[in-house]
């Protein structure tokens, strides 16, 4: 009864942990790709060439949905494997669909016409493959109409994340948002387009004012985790342990993972 969780590298965990939190039931097996990371800097296909390695080593592991909880991931390979590649008994999900039912305040089954929402003017902070691809302005547009979108691509935070050091993180999200500003000197909102983001969530918080709803993708993704195996309980797999798999160094990755999470992860070799 597994679920996967995969992400490029560590910012998953901030999905893996809500999802524990409100599934705790549940044996969750992740995997991060830390030998490949950052995937935000790295072409579509070399992304899709290593998400499908990815989803199909959890699929191993008895996963037979996966959540894709790296948004360059999610915006540069998810439909195309959704279309072409996935198996007819497996499912892979992304992450922005719980973003965009909370922005636009209705549910992703909703065909309805796009409509006017709340809110007008949207700050995204991602990587820079998120930005290029307009993945998260594409959807949006399928579903709310009149809403300005400013994207800033954040180099440098994953790789500062990754490498534990937090302070030149928060002075790169600081850069980051004063970048923004110049361009929609008053977002009514914002959204944190990576799963490591929610690491600095107080600091682009307090960059962006306390006027800015800022939104971050765990806990949301965590719900919406909830909400879908209520709806296909069979999608949950014959695996029946949690773990923690990556491509990367096992005792420095579950050092990082131990630091982030503040309690003791140990990863194996995937």
């Amino acid at each position: 009864m597994a679920v996967g969780i995969f992400d490029s590298g560590l910012g998953g965990l901030t999905v893996l942990d809500a999802v524990q939190k409100r599934l705790p039931d549940v044996p969750l097996v992740y995997l991060g790709d830390n030998a490949h990371a950052p995937y935000g800097v790295r072409d579509a296909d070399d992304v899709y060439d290593l998400t499908t390695r990815a989803a199909d080593r959890l699929f191993q592991a008895g996963c037979d949905l996966v959540i894709l909880a790296c948004n360059t991931a999610s915006a540069a390979a998810l439909r195309r494997m959704q279309e072409a590649w996935v198996p007819t008994d497996k499912r892979v999900l992304g992450v922005f669909v719980p973003l965009i039912e909370a922005l636009t305040e209705r549910q992703w089954g909703d065909n309805s016409p796009p409509r006017e929402v709340a809110v007008k003017h949207v700050a995204l902070f991602a990587t820079p493959a998120t930005v290029s691809s307009r993945a998260f302005q594409r959807e949006l547009a399928f579903r709310a109409i009149g809403v300005d979108v400013e994207a800033q691509a954040c180099g440098g935070v994953v790789d500062a994340i990754e490498d534990g050091d937090m302070i030149l993180a928060e002075a790169l999200v600081r850069s980051h948002v004063d970048a923004l500003r110049r361009k929609m000197p008053t977002p009514e909102a914002a959204i944190l387009g990576c799963t490591h983001y929610p690491l600095m969530q107080e600091v682009f918080q307090d960059a962006l004012g306390p006027d800015v709803a800022v939104y971050s993708q765990a806990n949301l993704v965590a719900e919406s985790l909830a909400d879908y195996l209520i709806r296909h309980p069979k999608m949950m797999g014959p695996g029946e342990a949690s773990k923690f798999l990556t491509t990367g160094d096992p005792k420095r990755v579950s050092s990082r993972a131990t630091q982030f999470l503040r309690r003791q992860i140990t990863f194996e070799a995937a």
